[in-house]
């Protein structure tokens, strides 16, 4: 089926995308830069992890059929998107799925997917900016500011006809100025609004598709904060903190039911309105200076025990063991009036546990 054969509007976004590429041509330079990288590789679907690939894309996209009928836009993808996956025998961390629905893995991405919820996010995800037209939408804004540029240039030497070459200069510079500013100006905030419609939609996906995404946040967060400049997929793929504060809003949402009567992506998600999430209270570790959660038992570096806490019953300060006076309201410290750390229960001197909830004192 020829693109002009579908509904132009987005069932994800409800918007026509921004097009001015020839479809038959472009998808015949998608497909060969597809298989040019498939044919050189050794393919090893015929595996354990080939077998986990194939299951996890082919769940992901009866998902995507199945959600898309539902919402009577089966248009959109049927007879247009010629699925094919591959496992590919590579070290490369990555994977991508291009125009058209061509998917290809390559091994080393199993490295850090340590489990199928992983594997179906990072697919989700590659799936989620073929199904949004990101490509397309990408080499149409490419070919505008190359013509836009071009005419410019040529133009320029109007100006050295009519003997005034300086005039040509300047403007040949100004063209590589602007030509290099819309590349971050124009294209690249496209590519971010881009990755976070990508996140949600890939989480959807895998939503749909029965996986857990709860872990989908922190997941991203290790991999691409900590990890991004050796693995080749989250290093095309910037985190920061609002990005994951948008994917942990998607997870709230999901919990409280997202309104399918209308284009899911019909609004970018907006990182501000995301809900904060509050860093856990921290605590270091007398013995060797190592931060701990705040309800941590042991400390992980060095093995100490950390002391239990104690408030002075007047005032609430943290107090210490043997104190007889409390430092902040200086109220007599009595040893009977000592209270629990875990719900304030007053606990008497030589008490273990405390008898309201059972906290080791």
């Amino acid at each position: 089926m020829a693109k002009d054969d579908r509904s132009s509007l987005n069932p994800f976004t409800g918007k026509e995308h921004y097009d001015t590429v020839n479809d038959d041509k472009f998808l015949d330079e998608c497909y060969r830069e597809y298989y040019a990288i498939v044919n050189k590789a050794q393919i090893i679907d015929n595996t354990p992890e080939g077998n986990l690939v194939y299951n996890v894309a082919s769940n992901l996209i009866n998902a995507v059929y199945d959600y898309l009928s539902s919402i009577g836009r089966i248009d959109y993808v049927e007879g247009y998107y010629d699925w094919e996956f591959h496992l590919l025998l590579d070290n490369t961390v990555n994977a991508f799925c291009i125009p058209g629905g061509k998917i290809a893995v390559f091994s080393g991405i199993l490295s850090v997917a340590n489990n199928e919820e992983e594997l179906a996010f990072i697919l989700g995800h590659e799936m989620a900016h073929a199904l949004l037209d990101h490509t397309r939408t990408r080499a149409s804004a490419q070919n505008t500011k190359d013509t836009l540029t071009t005419v410019s240039w040529f133009g320029s030497f109007a100006f050295d006809l009519l003997g005034m070459g300086g005039v040509g200069d300047l403007t040949r510079a100004a063209v590589n100025t602007a030509s290099i500013g819309s590349q971050f100006l124009l294209l690249n905030p496209w590519g971010r609004d881009q990755e976070l419609e990508a996140d949600r939609l890939g989480m959807l996906i895998i939503h749909w598709a029965g996986y857990d995404i709860s872990g989908v946040p922190a997941f991203w967060q290790k991999m691409s904060s900590q990890n991004a400049n050796n693995f080749d997929f989250f290093s095309t793929h910037p985190a920061d903190d609002k990005r994951i504060a948008v994917m942990r809003s998607l997870v709230s949402e999901i919990e409280g039911g997202i309104d399918y009567t209308k284009p899911v992506l019909a609004e970018t998600p907006n990182p501000n309105n995301a809900p904060k999430i509050e860093p856990m209270p921290m605590k270091v570790c007398k013995n060797c200076g190592h931060e701990e959660k705040e309800d941590a038992v042991f400390c992980t570096n060095c093995g100490a025990k950390f002391q239990s806490s104690m408030f002075c019953p007047n005032c609430g300060t943290q107090i210490n063991e043997g104190d007889a006076f409390c430092t902040s309201c200086g109220f007599k410290l009595i040893s009977n009036e000592l209270k629990c750390s875990n719900c304030g229960q007053v606990v008497n001197d030589g008490d273990v546990f405390c008898t309201n909830c059972g906290n080791k004192l």
